[in-house]
């Protein structure tokens, strides 16, 4: 804002208005550029630097969101000087500035009520007459009305013949998805996704729900948890069951806390994640992630998992997954390994010590990134040509340089280190050149672990094993449906809906996998973020 140093208010409380604006103008365009900086930073890093190693994406919006408020103080600031300015009849000393907003389009299925604003005096000012009506202008805003319990009366009623002696009769009385209990599919399915989908632990839910004025106590949050688990069972095993029938999959695991009453303490459990996704190579099977929790991450844990699967694993370094393909005498069960695993170690070295040997390793392994960029969404076999003209030259090229660095370098060094591993897994690493189906890393599945972390972080830990086992029954369902598109609540609750009511017989759990369904009582949410 440009003040005018020669006309400056006699009054003390206008000066400091106008210094007070000013200084909010002021702050706004600091924590625009601000902003500006850890954009080119975000970008400098996401072309540079690996996957893994980026800013996290839920911290730099942390960080947006922050300077997105000092911004919006300071427009605001501005733009009601220039009204007040505009008012008194003054020209604005303030140049407005636009500043682009996500103001997009309001879908059309969202009801509307309107708001109309008219004269007092429909009268001419000048002649007195009537003033005609000739049009209108509209202009929409987003509005919203908080979320309201509500509750489902069930009214059966009874009748008796009164020319006979017969008893009453009455519709029989609705399967409830708790026998006795006032919850809703609705209702218990909303409860799921605030935990499992939004990381609400019980406990926050329960304070909710109170400042609506209905007391829960958090172990019936959990009761009807464990029991709307018990009705999503069967969906859930035949998820697992369809990932593991696919050639190919993502395998990762993260830890688990989960308490353990003999001890007095947490022990770590494991979550390992199984998913499937084809849609970088057009591929027809949808995608999907389940979660299977184990009590520890030993190597016989994978193996049991994988007992029925046939085809290519891509993992990252973990040695328990080698354990599957030694189990197979048939080698029925290749392993894929990911390069920003590989790449890490030279990516550590860099960091910490700028060796221009770490430098050039990651030079080479971006220019393979460069190529998948190329190929992103193209058919396997177009993908597997490319990888074999343009791919394999710099793979080949980059083991003989390998072969030669390690030699010239001290054996005990993080830079041999990485070295080594990147050769001890070159088997898995070039897989990719002969498969068009398979990806350069493991970022598939890595994406579909970070909800876990987040509620992880939230709930601190799972009251047991079976608590934990439930954990990855909702996970598994929300996650598969949110990479088919599909809003999390309004799939739960059908899903629920239809289990309880025995409109879908355990032949038919098929219908109610994600990919497959269709919503048969309620219309269908817009897809969840």
């Amino acid at each position: 804002m440009a003040i005018d140093l020669e006309n400056l208010p006699d009054d003390a409380g206008t000066l400091r208005e106008l210094v007070t604006n000013a200084a909010l103008e002021n702050a706004g365009l600091r924590a625009e550029i601000d902003k500006l900086h850890i954009m080119i930073k975000g970008l400098q890093r996401h072309r540079f630097g690996k996957r893994s190693e980026q800013l996290d994406a839920a911290q730099m919006q942390l960080v947006m969101e922050d300077l997105e408020q000092t911004m919006g103080a300071g427009a605001a600031a501005g733009e009601a000087r220039a009204e007040a300015e505009m008012q008194a009849g003054q020209k604005s000393s303030t140049k407005p500035v636009r500043r682009q907003r996500n103001l997009g389009q309001l879908p059309a299925e969202l009801p509307r009520y309107e708001v109309v604003i008219d004269l007092a005096d429909k009268s001419c000012p000048c002649c007195r007459g009537e003033l005609q009506r000739v049009g209108e202008s509209r202009a929409e805003m987003l509005d919203i009305l908080p979320a309201q319990l509500r509750v489902k009366v069930i009214c059966r009623p009874r009748y008796i013949c009164q020319a006979c002696d017969t008893p009453i009769v009455q519709a029989p009385a609705p399967p409830r998805p708790i026998d006795g209990g006032m919850a809703t599919e609705a209702l218990i399915a909303h409860v799921l996704v605030s935990k499992f989908a939004d990381h609400l632990p019980l406990y926050r839910q329960a304070q909710i729900f109170e400042r609506q004025g209905i007391t829960l106590d958090r172990s019936t949050l959990g009761d009807w948890i464990g029991r709307a688990c018990w009705w999503l069972r069967p969906v859930y095993d035949r998820l697992v069951g369809h990932i593991m029938a696919a050639e190919k999959i993502f395998a990762d695991d993260t830890g688990l806390p989960v308490l353990d009453p003999g001890r007095g303490r947490t022990k770590t459990g494991r979550f390992w994640c199984y998913a499937v996704d084809d849609r970088p190579w057009c591929g027809p099977a949808p995608p999907a992630a389940a979660y299977v929790y184990a009590e520890d991450r030993k190597g016989m844990r994978p193996t049991a998992h994988l007992a029925n699967f046939r085809g290519i694993v891509q993992v990252d370094g973990y040695a328990g997954f080698g354990q599957v393909v030694k189990a197979r005498a048939d080698a029925s069960v290749k392993l894929a390994f990911c390069w920003v695993h590989a790449r890490r170690g030279f990516f550590e070295v860099h960091a910490s010590t700028k060796s221009p040997i770490a430098a050039e390793a990651l030079a080479r392994i971006a220019a393979l990134y460069e190529i998948e960029a190329d190929i992103r969404g193209q058919p396997a076999t177009h993908r597997q040509a490319v990888r074999q003209a343009r791919s394999r030259p710099l793979v080949e090229a980059l083991h003989d340089w390998l072969d030669q660095q390690l030699p010239r370098i001290s054996k005990a060094t993080k830079l041999a280190e990485a070295i080594r591993y990147a050769l001890r897994h070159w088997e898995g690493l070039i897989r990719f050149l002969d498969d068009g189906r398979l990806e350069l890393d493991t970022n598939t599945v890595e994406r579909e672990i970070r909800p876990i972390t987040l509620g992880r972080k939230n709930a601190l830990f799972a009251g047991n094993d079976s608590g934990a086992e439930y954990w990855a029954i909702c996970a598994s369902l929300i996650a598969s449906a949110k990479l088919n598109g599909l809003n999390p609540l309004a799939y739960l609750t059908d899903v629920l809906e239809r289990i309880v009511a025995g409109r879908t017989k355990i032949t038919e759990i098929e219908a109610l996998l994600p990919w497959n369904w269709r919503p048969a009582s309620m219309a269908e949410l817009p897809a969840a973020a």
